[in-house]
């Protein structure tokens, strides 16, 4: 059931916080084998918080519209006497002695905390089948990648195990795996979700978000960590939004813009998923405009350099003391961050104000941007080069291409699933808006996200 559902029944005591929790952690134990989804099972303390929250139940209180939903965190967000392994053999055993914001967020709004999922070493990865725990297997196909690196908050809601997670997202990570697995996925605005005690990859390229089954439980997720946290230097100070409020408003009149750079080298499959999404969002009397952004080469080379430098200044002492440790793919792609050179980062820093502004251009003439989240349809585990068009190209760089841009310009970026491939993998379409603007995406991908259910 989805979370808005599940809450319901919670909220009229026709299902127990308790009864839940042991109905999750079985079908986790059940699934978890086949796609390796969770690190850490923490079963007694969920246990343990949901007969807290039963009890407060049973007195008339409840905390929110998450009170006794079990959500999955990704294994990259520290959580409070469990288990945090950054999906490295470098901290197998590290067991953080606080909870991170988002987490605190969640506990206070009565989410029970029901485990840790799998993630690419580090985060430094979009593909997700590297990390010391194994690689996350894709549910809809066990032999494809989940995508990464948010690898099993994903597939865990895709294989029905929890009906929300959170992920991280410094180049797609959200984005990739949400559309590999057939989900829904949040990269919010940059500084809307506070990173405090989260495993940095990039200071700032690091996003935090939700993902789910549907529009209305990722904005209900949103809404529950979104705010400002004086303890994070990248949060924002601005007012507090209601990321709900328009879903279900009509979008007649309204207008989206197609940027040819992300329609360049796509998958024939793939062209023909997002063709029909635009021709929904046409019958709905949406202005479909083709936008040029003469940037945005400009900005995909800086957010390389910027994951680059900032990853390799985060793992100093990774490189230097680790080599053994760590995966000797994840650690190659540590070492080459180091051949950044220092001017190279601070320009890319220094023009960063004038790329987001000339990118937001865009929004003067439509109101969202529509593109495919990833070009291609999910490889196999272990594949790193893809045939796109007759034209070879590495995974990770396939992969990361059409969801890279965002992180560098902090705009919010949503991804849906929009369809199938004739092999029964997940295809997803990206919705970009201009900062603050969460709202509105999911007002566009709730429209799409019924016209598609109707239409099946």
């Amino acid at each position: 059931m989805d979370i808005l559902t599940t809450s319901t029944l919670i909220k009229e005591r026709k299902l127990s916080p308790i009864e839940l929790v042991e109905k999750t952690l079985e079908k986790i134990f059940k699934e978890n084998s086949k796609n390796n989804s969770f690190i850490t099972i923490s079963d007694g303390e969920a246990l343990q918080a949901a007969k807290q929250l039963e009890l407060e139940l049973m007195e008339g209180k409840v905390r929110s519209r998450l009170h006794g939903i079990p959500i999955a965190i990704k294994d990259l967000i520290y959580t409070k006497n469990i288990r945090t392994t950054m999906g490295s053999k470098v901290y197998k055993d590290y067991v953080p002695d606080l909870d991170a914001t988002v987490v605190k967020k969640l506990k206070d709004a009565g989410a029970i905390i029901i485990g840790k999922t799998n993630t690419h070493e580090f985060a430094y990865g979009p593909i997700g089948d590297r990390s010391y725990f194994g690689p996350c297997r894709n549910p809809h196909h066990l032999d494809k990648i989940t995508g990464g690196s948010s690898s099993g908050s994903a597939a865990a809601v895709a294989a029905g195990m929890v009906s929300g997670s959170l992920g991280t997202d410094t180049g797609g990570s959200i984005r990739i795996p949400s559309s590999v697995c057939g989900v829904v996925g949040m990269k919010p605005t940059f500084g809307a979700v506070s990173k405090k005690g989260a495993f940095s990859l990039a200071y700032t390229l690091d996003h935090i978000g939700p993902i789910t089954a549907n529009i209305k439980d990722n904005a209900l997720l949103l809404n529950a960590i979104a705010g400002y946290d004086s303890d994070d230097a990248y949060s924002l100070k601005v007012e507090d939004q209601d990321y709900s409020l328009l879903i279900g408003m009509d979008v007649k009149g309204k207008s989206i813009g197609i940027p040819s750079f992300y329609f360049d080298t796509i998958d024939g499959e793939v062209k023909t998923a997002i063709a029909q999404c635009i021709k929904i969002f046409e019958n709905l009397q949406v202005e479909i405009k083709e936008v040029k952004i003469d940037c945005m080469e400009k900005i995909v080379e800086a957010q390389a350099i910027t994951i680059q430098s900032e990853a390799s200044a985060v793992h100093v002492h990774t490189i230097r003391n680790h080599k053994e440790d760590v995966d000797a793919e994840v650690f190659e792609r540590l070492a080459a961050s180091q051949k950044v050179k220092g001017y190279e980062y601070v320009l890319s820093q220094k023009n960063r104000s004038l790329l987001i502004h000339e990118y937001n251009q865009a929004f003067e003439q439509v109101d969202i941007l529509l593109t495919p989240t990833i070009p291609m349809i999910p490889t196999n585990i272990g594949q790193r080069e893809v045939q796109i068009n007759g034209q070879r190209e590495a995974v990770r760089h396939a992969l990361l291409r059409l969801t890279s841009p965002t992180n560098y310009t902090g705009n919010p970026s949503l991804s849906i699933p929009c369809g199938m491939s004739k092999n029964a993998l997940p295809i997803g379409v990206q919705f970009i808006a201009k900062h603050g603007n969460e709202a509105e995406l999911y007002q566009f991908g709730y429209v799409l996200e019924q016209s598609l259910t109707n239409k099946n």
